[in-house]
């Protein structure tokens, strides 16, 4: 043995060939932790000091390669400031340079996952060997950040500048085909021949056919291009990169101008170049927050895992009432694998559900996601039907029927009557408490709610609400089946709207009170947009459908009166008593026209801007940072609320509901990491001076006055 770590090992076979195999003990992955490099350098000197090896191998004991660097540290190695991350990336080029001059071929075998640092420490070696099933990549960019250990520097000298701006700016997983196309590995072999292939290499640098000091010094060599080729590789993606980017992320760009400055330059050089930058990116808030809602999407995995572990898997679902929303709910679980009976009363809602599946299953083909074999086969996990009779072995039904609760209350009592006494009952209401919807039922226990956000296929929240009477066991089943379908699950306890609507609601409830103050509505949209969200609130009333909304409001005035409750119309109300739903009848805040591709344009439209007039009680001259702040507070306050009164368990998972469920804009890192970026006493302020004027809707609650005075936050300073 060579080396002897608590991650890394270091073995030499009989024909002098050093093996050196990452495997982290008491942890189902490898990650490079600072404790991890730091063994990595250990190895490294001691490969260093021994003599007359012929070659290096790097290989993984785990599923996975290397799942990149440990961004639990991330949070503290950034708050360290410019000199300490400098300091920290000269020790990690230092290690990884020394792999790569070697004096002997080195090669890696690629068994599974290998991205972000983990990716990084395969460019070191001078072949790559790679498992057909495996991937890599490196998505530091969705992080806030760029590749800091070599990544911008090793990959373009690898596969060209084109392919690595593509692969750096959009952070994607590549497959072994992608990956030995463009070059960035040698060889793809199923796993069981990985070993042999690297032996095989390292023998074939050995006698010559293989070039392995030509291949090192093309990679540490500056990028053979010239100026106007420079410029075309680089401005032109830098053009393109920013407009998909958006302003509010920096770092795709960013990485894109270190491949750029560092392209003439010496391996040394370009690192440096490549330090800095990272070093500029980690110390921005986007970084910040885009690491922080990575920690917290697993503290949701982690939860979501555990209900995962108490349940059996979902094998036959239900789901109740077609139409576009049945139909998608039909699409996402047929297509996860879970076969699936869509029941209603009609034959024209069972056609529209199955063609809302097809639908969304022939644009899966378009993309080349499925072949037409694999569509048909799938469309047979959904069957029609217009009884019961087959619900004898459902595991889990979803009702989504009309958001009436006489109706929800006919179906689910039903239905109760057709399924086994250990079916899982769930409802996909949006604001009807399940505590009162499971009144009638003969098993309460069995029953909980199940809201999907629409478009189904697209939006990844599923919450699951537990009513008063629900018990663990229909949670931990309809969390494992909302997994199963490829989505997010947020355990939230039962009141009007749950979390994401209730929190909502007082969003909208701030976009009234602009209108009666005379604000321009597409001015807020804009402003609103510009903030981060997707769309503004007028455009996502539209969309959400005007009629949806006012039921919803009324829900929510009727549970929240003090705060929710409306005195006067609304603009919203106004458009409703005019029929104008929004873009299910094409006319609401906008006038909706059909584009090219047939969907949906918003157009300004001079009748929805003189029934608003009829709303507006005080024109006030009203700011941007106005706009921002009269929409913001009511949002963070009611999601406080939700904290405070145990709607949510934790920080984490309320802001990850928003984000997932309703587009809060990600970079900002949710509600309650908002409030903290502002600073909690300067929030208070902020809303206690608007409370003043607009009323209960912006009066923060007494704990987080507690909060301010004892400069506490949501999320504990130096950490995610």
């Amino acid at each position: 043995m060579i080396y002897q770590g608590n991650a890394i090992t270091v073995a030499r076979s009989d024909d002098d060939i050093a093996t050196l195999t990452f495997d982290l003990k008491e942890e189902s992955v490898n990650k490079l932790s600072s404790a991890v490099v730091s063994e990595l350098g250990e190895a490294v000197n001691a490969l260093q000091a021994e003599s007359g090896l012929k070659g290096l191998i790097l290989t993984s004991a785990k599923d996975a390669f290397i799942v990149g660097a440990d961004i639990t540290e991330f949070q503290g190695m950034f708050d360290k400031g410019d000199d300490f991350l400098s300091k920290m990336l000269e020790r990690v080029h230092a290690t990884f340079n020394a792999i790569e001059d070697l004096p002997f071929p080195t090669v890696t075998a690629i068994n599974g996952l290998a991205l972000g640092g983990g990716c990084e420490v395969l460019l070191t070696t001078d072949f790559r060997v790679m498992g057909e099933k495996a991937k890599i990549g490196l998505p530091e960019t969705k992080l806030g950040i760029i590749p800091g250990w070599g990544g911008c520097v090793r990959l373009p000298r690898l596969i060209g500048a084109d392919n690595a701006i593509e692969w750096i700016s959009g952070g994607s997983e590549n497959s072994a085909e992608a990956a030995l196309k463009v070059g960035a590995v040698d060889a793809v072999v199923p796993n069981s021949e990985l070993e042999a292939a690297a032996r095989d290499m390292l023998e074939r640098a050995h006698t010559g056919e293989l070039d392995y000091k030509a291949r090192r010094d093309e990679k540490k060599a500056p990028l053979k291009l010239n100026a106007i080729e420079q410029m075309m590789a680089f401005e032109t993606a830098k053009g393109y990169v920013k407009g998909k980017a958006g302003p509010h992320y920096p770092a795709p760009v960013e990485a894109i101008k270190v491949i750029q400055k560092g392209a003439g330059e010496s391996r040394e050089r370009a690192q440096k170049i490549e330090a800095a930058a990272f070093a500029k990116m980690a110390m921005t808030d986007v970084a910040y927050n885009l690491v922080g809602l990575f920690m917290n999407d697993q503290v949701v995995k982690k939860k979501a895992s555990k209900y995962e572990k108490q349940s059996q898997p979902v094998k036959q679902a239900a789901v109740l009432g077609a139409g576009i929303m049945g139909g998608g709910i039909a699409y996402q679980s047929a297509s996860k694998g879970t076969p699936i009976l869509m029941k209603d009363i009609k034959n024209e809602a069972i056609e529209l559900g199955l063609k809302e599946a097809r639908k969304l299953f022939a644009k899966q083909v378009e993309r080349k996601k499925l072949t037409t074999e694999q569509m048909a086969e799938k469309l047979t996990n959904i069957r029609p039907t217009l009884s019961y009779g087959d619900f004898g072995n459902v595991d889990l039904v979803v009702e989504a029927v009309v958001e009436n609760p006489k109706v929800k209350d006919t179906v689910l009592t039903e239905v109760e009557g057709s399924v086994s006494d250990d079916t899982i009952l769930t409802s996909n209401t949006s604001t009807i408490s399940i505590t009162r919807l499971a009144q009638n039922l003969k098993r309460p226990e069995n029953f909980c709610g199940m809201h999907f956000f629409n478009p189904v296929h697209r939006m990844p929240l599923v919450e699951v609400i537990r009513g008063e009477k629900t018990g663990d066991a229909a949670v931990a089943a309809t969390v494992a089946y909302a997994r199963a379908m490829g989505k997010t699950p947020i355990v939230v306890n039962d009141c009007p709207g749950f979390l994401v609507n209730r929190v909502l609601f007082p969003y909208f409830g701030g976009f009234s009170a602009l209108m009666e103050h005379g604000a321009d509505f597409q001015r807020v949209d804009k402003v609103m947009e510009k903030f981060g969200w997707p769309m503004g609130p007028a455009y996502l009333l539209d969309v959400v459908g005007i009629d949806i909304a006012v039921h919803a409001g009324e829900v929510m005035a009727e549970g929240f009166p003090e705060r929710m409750a409306q005195e006067d119309k609304t603009a919203i109300n106004v458009m409703f008593d005019n029929d104008r739903l929004g873009q299910k009848n094409d006319k609401g805040f906008y006038a909706y026209e059909e584009d090219k591709k047939g969907k949906p344009k918003k157009v300004s439209d001079d009748a929805a801007y003189a029934l608003v007039k009829d709303v507006v009680k005080e024109e006030k001259e009203i700011s941007d940072d106005d706009i921002i702040a009269r929409m913001m507070v009511p949002l963070c306050l009611e999601t406080v609320r939700c904290l405070e009164d145990g709607i949510v368990d934790s920080a984490a998972e309320a802001d990850m509901a928003l984000i997932y469920g309703i587009g809060f804009p990600p970079f900002r890192g949710g509600a309650l990491r908002y409030i903290d970026a502002m600073g909690v006493a300067e929030f208070v302020e902020l809303a206690q001076g608007l409370a003043k004027e607009l009323g209960p809707l912006y009066a923060p609650t007494d704990k987080l006055r507690q909060m301010a005075k004892s400069n506490e936050r949501f999320y504990p300073a130096n950490a995610q």
